[in-house]
């Protein structure tokens, strides 16, 4: 099981940006993929972005890539997402999840993960 505490979010303004943090621990989450996940208000959960911890290997939405980055640091065992650019529809609360699956086809999914941290909410005004 991997523990996962989220912290960074807040107020901003429209073309601001923020950087997210997702702190990690457990015995064996260097083989998991860490990702992050936002749920705005009304709407389902979506997947933002994911890092595949002992390569490196990062994937992204169309919506999110070129304006948020996912990256990963070893030696803290933390994952973080810078976001530029931000935009009101940006306004979600914003999860770190992780899963042990090898398959990437997979990252994309919510049900894919099944360690999730508390959230932490991000609100861009216009």
């Amino acid at each position: 099981q991997v523990q996962l505490v989220e912290s960074g979010g807040g107020l901003v303004q429209a073309g601001d940006s923020l950087r997210l943090s997702c702190a990690a621990s457990g015995r064996t989450f260097s083989r998991y993929t860490l990702a992050w996940f936002r749920q705005g208000p009304g709407a389902a959960r979506e997947f933002v972005a994911a890092i595949t911890w002992n390569t490196g290997n990062t994937y992204y939405t169309d919506t999110t890539k070129g304006r948020f980055t996912i990256s990963r640091s070893n030696a803290g065992n933390t994952m973080y997402l810078q976001m530029n650019s931000l935009k009101p529809e940006d306004t979600a609360v914003y999860y770190c999840a992780a899963t042990s699956s090898p398959y990437s086809e997979y990252y994309y999914s919510r049900g894919s993960y099944g360690d999730w941290g508390q959230g932490t909410q991000v609100t861009v005004s216009s």
